[in-house]
């Protein structure tokens, strides 16, 4: 676990929590492609996610503690939490991945991870534009991620078709059900993150 620099400034945190989000992300990639080294892999994002709780809690004590903040206060606590909440999300499916012993994965799964990885990329690059305030690159990301929240929902639909077509257990399909609701969740605490970031554009531009 890597020591907070106490002098962060908000930017720094935000692109802290934002490569975060990416590492986790493939890292979930990895585990959904292929169980063989589920326990370090989920270690690895379970890791990440605690990060990204102190970042979390040094934003919000950063922000208790600044009188003028680059951006309007409400939009940094909304953002940090959606932020945080999206990498609860993948962590959510991993580790239920482990606590219900599946034994394999499924091409869904790693089709859903594939678009978080896409979807936190996106977070990340549009981060990075917030300090130079080059809101229509920000814009134009939001527009991807939008997009990629939509084929989350097929993706996440088609696969549940596919279970209650396929699968008899009614246990397995409990199990799958909610590995599958978590990475579908992931996209849309996702969403909510490129929604907040076109808060702050129309507050800002």
């Amino acid at each position: 676990m890597k020591f907070l620099k106490r002098d962060q400034d908000f930017f720094e945190m935000f692109d802290s929590v934002g490569k975060n989000l990416v590492k986790a992300s493939n890292l979930l990639v990895q585990l959904f492609e292929n169980f063989d080294n589920r326990v370090e892999l989920v270690k690895e994002i379970s890791d990440l996610e605690h990060e990204n709780d102190l970042l979390t809690h040094e934003i919000f004590k950063k922000l208790n503690q600044t009188f003028l903040t680059p951006i309007d206060r409400e939009d940094i606590h909304a953002l940090a939490s959606r932020m945080d909440d999206f990498l609860d999300f993948m962590w959510g499916a991993a580790h239920r991945s482990q606590i219900f012993k599946i034994k394999e994965s499924t091409e869904a799964a790693a089709a859903l991870a594939k678009t978080l990885v896409l979807a936190a990329e996106l977070v990340y690059k549009a981060l990075s534009f917030l300090r130079s305030k080059k809101y229509s690159y920000i814009l134009d990301h939001c527009i991807e991620i939008h997009s990629l929240e939509n084929q989350t929902d097929t993706i996440f639909r088609e696969a549940l078709g596919k279970m209650f077509d396929e699968i008899k257990d009614p246990i397995t399909i409990i199990k799958w059900k909610e590995v599958y609701e978590n990475l579908e969740g992931a996209a849309d605490r996702c969403e909510d993150v490129a929604n907040t970031l076109e808060t702050i554009v129309v507050k800002n531009a």
